[in-house]
């Protein structure tokens, strides 16, 4: 079924409630006489309420109409913020050089707009240590606090723990004009605007 108004000939009303190019109001008239008019000016009839009793159309230029219309949709397409949730696995006692690899990825889902979800997998006897998947977030979250703040605080879940971190708004603002441009998206600077204070991860848990 075609979401397009009706257009010209392809309008099956007997009077139409005509409405200028301008958006003046021309009054009902019969459709024969909307289609004249419309040639005289050389304009489409276009019909843009055809639930209405008569049916409501105006003379415009309907390929125009429709161009610009496209243009619209594919800008505010475009402007969309779309929330994706990436996810990053560290193991409480990761090694220097694969944490700062770790770290590295998830600076770069921020920059991109995303949320981060880090996950801390506890085996074997770590499980009895979670002060240490405590200590790790809390380092992550304050080495990436001009990017992105704590959305989620650490919690225990089996045996993982979870921190779900989010972009700030400047962070994320500049992600989607990148997106628009083509460019890389150049990291906030202070006094951009956070949408939000870096929240602290306690270390709730005694040794």
């Amino acid at each position: 079924m075609s979401v397009e108004p009706r257009v010209n000939e392809q309008i099956r009303a007997r009077e139409v409630r005509l409405v200028g190019p301008e958006g003046e109001q021309v009054g009902i008239v019969p459709l024969e006489r909307a289609l004249q008019l419309a040639a005289d000016v050389d304009l489409d009839l276009v019909e843009v309420a055809p639930m209405a009793r008569p049916p409501v159309c105006k003379l415009m230029d309907f390929g125009k109409f429709k161009y610009e219309s496209a243009l619209k949709a594919r800008e505010a397409r475009r402007n969309q913020q779309q929330t994706v949730i990436k996810e990053m696995k560290l193991r409480p006692k990761i090694d220097p050089h694969d944490y700062e690899t770790k770290k590295g990825h998830v600076v770069r889902f921020l920059k991109a707009g995303d949320k981060v979800k880090v996950t801390i997998m506890f085996r074997g006897r770590e499980q009895s240590r979670p002060e240490l998947g405590f200590r790790l977030l809390r380092r992550l979250s304050e080495e990436i606090s001009e990017l992105g703040f704590v959305e989620s605080s650490p919690k225990q879940d089996g045996r993982n723990m979870i921190m779900v971190l989010a972009p700030h708004r400047a962070t994320k603002a500049a992600a989607v004009a990148a997106n628009a441009t083509g460019k890389p998206a150049r990291e906030p600077r202070e006094g951009d605007g956070a949408d939000a204070t870096p929240a602290p991860v306690a270390d709730t848990t005694a040794e």
